[in-house]
């Protein structure tokens, strides 16, 4: 899964194009994203740009953000490093490592 795939892949069940989609998915400054721009993320050929595109997509396609930031490899802003966040990202980090199935080898 890419998260690429996982737009497609939602704009499909939602039953929109990409010329629908790419309509409803707005930029900072109000304007829509162009439908090449959309192609271009669902192929991965190119990463959104900004946090707020991922809250656009999650938003319009009703997904979890936290599901999108983690196949962008990105930290959403209010997580980012501070001082009251590194103490409860390391405990979260190691859980999930803890949580994970075991790699078959």
């Amino acid at each position: 899964m890419t998260f690429g795939t996982i737009i497609a892949e939602e704009r499909k069940k939602a039953q929109l194009s990409q010329k629908e989609l790419a309509a409803l998915v707005k930029k900072e400054d109000g304007i829509a994203i162009s439908p090449q721009y959309l192609n271009d993320i669902e192929r991965d050929r190119r990463n959104p740009t900004s946090d707020f595109l991922i809250e656009q997509f999650a938003a319009v396609l009703k997904i979890d953000p936290g599901r999108l930031y983690y196949f962008a490899r990105r930290i959403p802003e209010d997580v980012k490093a501070s001082p009251e966040n590194e103490a409860n990202f390391v405990k979260a980090f190691r859980a999930f490592r803890r949580d994970r199935p075991k790699k078959k080898e």
